[in-house]
């Protein structure tokens, strides 16, 4: 019985300082690595600036939005088979006069998806632009319409494309 105990001790392996250290070193080496590629996935992915000096723009925000507030605009925006629906509804209630729509349609979090808009204005009023088929989830909308006094009307609409 001593010799069969003594064997199963001399298969055993002997855990040496060194060993430990490898373990160590290449477990902090794999986080390190991950933590490495997530950071670069995500600067690879970031969309960046929204302008190029917030200061300056910062000097100009509340009179433009007072304009903006002042022409009353409702804006709502609904996907239609493979278009974007855009209805812009004046204080009056009907259809807002639009002079320019410059519209991105993308996903808030990157711009590969980012396409720019070419709308037509439908006889009820509404705009309207082909967008094809979309990938579930969701899309983000950043509009500029100018008015026909100039005035620009910015806005950023959340939309969502169901998984069916």
């Amino acid at each position: 019985m001593n010799a069969m105990a003594n064997n199963d001790n001399a298969k055993g392996r002997e855990i040496t300082g060194r060993k430990v250290f490898i373990i160590f070193a290449g477990a902090f080496a794999i986080i390190i690595g991950v933590n490495l590629f997530m950071a670069y996935s995500a600067i690879g992915t970031f969309p960046g600036l929204e302008v190029k000096n917030s200061y300056v723009a910062s000097q100009t925000f509340d009179d433009e939005r007072k304009a903006q507030e002042a022409l009353g605009w409702e804006v709502e925006a609904r996907f239609d088979n493979t278009d974007l629906v855009l209805d812009i509804i004046g204080p009056n209630g009907m259809a807002a006069r639009v002079e320019e729509i410059n519209a991105t349609l993308g996903r808030a979090t990157q711009r590969t998806d980012d396409q720019d808009l070419a709308f037509i204005q439908d006889l009820d009023g509404a705009h309207v632009a082909p967008v094809g088929e979309l990938a579930p989830g969701k899309w983000e909308l950043r509009l500029l319409a100018t008015a026909a006094n100039g005035v620009p009307f910015r806005q950023r609409i959340a939309l969502y494309v169901s998984g069916n």
